[in-house]
């Protein structure tokens, strides 16, 4: 997978990673999806100042800076990353003018969107105007948000308490990292259904390609395709990034700045189940909008790093959910998942992939996910019992002492 480059798509068991379809360049198909093999190789250094190759991004955010604005820009990147990523810039870098820092920074990127990519970006954004041009919203309440009547009252107050133990006493945590809690007025679960429903009906109406949410989903819409993109990054700004700044800040919780939001249909005619995969994100918000229906459980079965994702599972890393109309489940991507048969009616979640580009880069530096990767606690702490099974047995023949 490559680190910084968002694939929207998720990454089966088996270590191959797909994403969403994309219409090919000129035609209304085709996926591009680019090896790894094909990353290029970044722009030429500018002499005498540092490059990428002569400096790392630091490990923590220097949360004292204040970034600049780069909402000016028109790159291939959210001006949001340009951000997230400056306050993780080597210390030389903090007080440079803003034109060598974006320089610095963007041959960061380039090293994770080749000339394939840009041109494949570059598409996905004709695609959305093309449709936000000719699409009329059935609900335009929907593209602002408003939590009085987006969100039930408990969670607003959660959300504006900002603690720990706010966010707590809404939640329950079934299993070590998976919360669940009380989430979506009824009114704007219905609403939104309708907003989809009308959506899927004038891309029938008009013979328009709709493109699948990813590459494991056959049935949704993606929500950021037909306008919603702003909304969905305030939701995940303002009301997702407290909450995983607090459970999970190792996996990038503290810096999200993207995300890809879509929803998902399961029933007859549409998708039955969902294999086993991860995430392509750093944190998933995963929340049922209904509408009745059977079946359809989510289970969980732990925490894992590329090198372990096809480990075995411990008994305490199994868990199976039953979903709730407007209960929300929030985990890290890299939780392995996936969603048993819905034996009857129709199931509709909306799914918000939040992701970090610094955690993404910042990774690559980095060789013991101990702090959040279950097969690796588990091998650190045997490390640790074997070193002082043998300290412990080195200390009794020194000391002539019997070893029982």
């Amino acid at each position: 997978m490559i680190d910084l480059l968002y694939f929207d798509g998720a990454m089966s068991l088996d270590g191959a990673v797909g994403r969403r379809e994309e219409p090919a360049a000129g035609k209304g198909s085709g996926n591009g999806v680019t090896p790894v093999a094909n990353v290029a190789a970044p722009p030429a250094p500018v002499v005498g100042r540092p490059t990428y190759g002569d400096r790392r991004l630091r490990l923590n955010p220097n949360t004292e800076h204040k970034p600049e604005k780069y909402d000016d820009l028109q790159t291939e990147f959210d001006p949001a990353i340009y951000s997230s990523l400056e306050r993780h810039l080597p210390p030389s870098m903090l007080e440079v003018a803003r034109d060598a820092k974006l320089q610095f920074m963007s041959e960061i990127l380039a090293r994770y969107l080749p000339e394939t990519e840009r041109t494949r970006v570059q598409r996905q954004k004709d695609y959305r105007q093309k449709i936000m041009s000719a699409y009329q919203p059935l609900h335009k309440d929907l593209y602002n948000i408003h939590p009085s009547a987006f969100f039930i009252p408990s969670f607003i107050k959660a959300i504006n308490d900002n603690t720990e133990d706010s966010f707590r006493s809404i939640m329950s945590e079934p299993s070590p990292g998976v919360y669940t809690f009380a989430m979506l007025q009824p009114s704007f679960c219905d609403m939104l259904l309708d907003e989809v429903e009308n959506f899927e009906k004038w891309v029938n109406a008009v013979k328009f390609k709709i493109m699948r949410p990813n590459t494991m989903n056959k049935y949704g819409a993606v929500l950021d395709d037909f306008g919603l993109e702003a909304m969905l990054n305030k939701l995940m700004e303002e009301f997702i990034c407290p909450i995983s700044r607090v459970f999970f800040p190792e996996v990038g919780g503290s810096t999200l700045d993207s995300h890809h939001g879509f929803v998902v249909e399961y029933g007859k005619d549409k998708d039955v189940e969902l294999g086993f995969h991860v995430d392509d994100s750093e944190v998933t918000l995963n929340v049922c909008l209904g509408k009745q229906f059977s079946g359809g459980e989510l289970f969980f079965r732990g925490v894992r790093c590329d090198k372990h994702v096809n480990s075995e599972t411990q008994s305490e890393e199994i868990l199976d959910y039953a979903h709730v109309p407007g209960q929300a489940v929030l985990h890290r991507g890299r939780h392995r998942h996936g969603a048993r048969a819905t034996t009857s009616g129709h199931r509709i979640n909306l799914l918000l992939w939040c992701r970090s580009s610094v955690f993404r880069e910042t990774k690559k530096y980095q060789k013991d996910f101990s702090s959040w990767c279950g097969e690796c606690q588990r091998e650190k702490k045997e490390r640790q019992r074997q070193s002082v099974a043998a300290t412990k047995l080195a200390f009794l023949r020194s000391a002539g002492g019997s070893i029982i």
